[in-house]
């Protein structure tokens, strides 16, 4: 798998740059590089990526900005690698759209190690071409990606998706805050950050988000999705 995809670090420190495309490479992945958040959009704009290793605190534009503007329009996956270790920074990185959020005290083969599993996790989810998983007025279809509520597409970012797609599999499932943090978030994540997650996505997909008909609370252990099946 490694061998075919393409791995764009970001970070103004350019001895860590070198020293992940070293590692990264060493495992057979392909890897641009850039220094700033400016030279990361050329990248992008002008090379097919399969995956972004990213600084947060960088001059001008920082990690989180940049994360956001590439998640408007670009499903990649986003691993923050930063110097930051505080809860907050993790749980905001998680919350704007990164797939891991990783501290620099890591060795490198942990990183690489990250890397992969973050891309095994996304090409489960994109190998997984199914028919659409129709709930009435809910309506997920993996193969474009898209959810629609009463036919109205839904804007989600790509990590509350993976959390709809995974609740609309398993209907009646209970899902534990511990587990969705392990798949979702790499043990970085905790419970605040799943509930966060949940309530952006009943704004989106509940008549009442306070009165939630499709992702229910099982108190004190996780939720559970209550659509029938059509």
């Amino acid at each position: 798998m490694e061998g075919s995809r393409t791995v764009l670090v970001v970070d103004d420190d350019v001895s860590i740059v070198e020293l992940m495309t070293d590692f990264l490479e060493n495992d057979g992945f392909r890897v641009e590089s850039a220094t700033s958040a400016s030279d990361a959009l050329t990248v992008l704009e002008h090379a097919p990526v399969d995956c972004i290793l990213l600084d947060v605190m960088m001059p001008g534009q920082t990690g989180f900005d940049l994360c956001k503007q590439i998640r408007a329009d670009r499903d990649v996956p986003i691993l923050f690698l930063s110097a930051r270790d505080a809860d907050m920074d993790k749980i905001r990185g998680l919350g704007i759209g990164g797939d891991d959020y990783i501290v620099k005290s890591a060795s490198p083969a942990e990183v690489v190690a990250r890397v992969k599993a973050v891309l095994r996790r996304m090409n489960s989810k994109y190998s997984n071409r199914q028919m659409a998983l129709d709930y009435g007025e809910l309506i997920v279809s993996p193969s474009a990606r898209e959810v629609r509520v009463s036919g109205k597409l839904v804007s989600l970012t790509p990590k509350e998706y993976e959390l709809i797609f995974l609740f609309t599999q398993h209907p009646r499932r209970v899902f534990t805050y511990e587990y969705l943090i392990d798949l979702f978030w790499s043990g970085v994540g905790d419970k605040h950050t799943v509930r966060v997650h949940i309530a952006r996505i009943r704004e989106k997909i509940e008549r009442d988000p306070n009165a939630p008909e499709f992702i229910v609370n099982v108190w004190g252990v996780g939720y559970r999705f209550e659509g029938i099946p059509r």
